[in-house]
């Protein structure tokens, strides 16, 4: 019996990261049909595709015969749905933001998405200021709104939220595939990976990352992009200005 919730995306964990927290938080089931049905709905016309789009992650809910693209609209969705949503409109609107903001990270990280590619030069500046800024401000939002070292969340709920979900999906998949910005985040953003860590450690989310280091190894975005963004790591970790 297919899943009420079919997520269609690369067998990468990327951008449909987020929905997948989300839906392993909550002990539900989806499928993802894999590269063959995404393409085939890609390459649909416009017109004949059920909901028109651009770019994965791709999402159906069948009992609410629902199409989504968009990782925000998706996220926002399953949250809503699964009860992980704040309920105010301030507080939704600040895990919107925090959306955004994961969506902006994964964006510069790889330059639009392969628009350009590392070399040692550009990640070096990168990694000392942008990717230190990014950081720092996922680090200033907790602060301001509830999140501590030991307990707290993001946002200040009474439970893990979309939020708190979004921010671990970033920052433990990055950790785990791209192990030396490890320590660049402990630096500047120590209660935002703490947190991150705290929900990775969940059962249903450590789950998760196993199948996925099983099924797809260190793989993160995948393409010439990673392969340049590996090489720069790889030389930026010896360099004296790294530090």
């Amino acid at each position: 019996m297919s899943s009420r919730f079919t997520l269609y995306y690369w067998p990468i964990p990327f951008r449909a990261q987020f929905a997948r927290y989300l839906l392993a938080y909550r002990g539900e089931n989806w499928d993802e049909p894999g590269m063959d049905a995404l393409i085939e709905l890609y390459q649909a016309p416009i017109n004949e595709q059920p909901m028109p789009f651009m770019a994965a992650p791709f999402f159906h809910d069948a009992e609410a015969d629902l199409w989504l693209s968009q990782a925000p609209a998706i996220t926002i969705y399953l949250g809503g749905h699964l009860g992980l949503m704040p309920g105010t409109p301030e507080k939704d609107a600040l895990t919107l933001k925090v959306i955004c903001d994961c969506i902006d990270v994964l964006q510069e990280l790889t330059l639009n998405c392969g628009a350009a590619m590392w070399d040692d030069d550009s990640w070096a500046e990168f990694a000392g200021n942008r990717f230190v800024r990014w950081l720092e401000i996922f680090e200033a939002v907790g602060a301001r709104h509830g999140l501590q070292a030991d307990d707290g969340t993001m946002l200040g709920t009474s439970e893990p939220g979309v939020a708190d979900l979004v921010c671990a999906a970033l920052w433990v998949t990055i950790c785990d595939k791209l192990p030396e910005l490890e320590g660049l985040i402990a630096e500047h953003a120590p209660d935002t990976l703490a947190l991150s860590n705290r929900i990775g450690a969940l059962p249903q989310i450590a789950s998760l990352r196993a199948d996925q280091k099983k099924n797809w190894g260190n793989l993160w975005c995948e393409g010439e992009i990673e392969k340049s963004l590996r090489a720069a790591l790889a030389n930026w970790q010896h360099r004296p200005d790294s530090a």
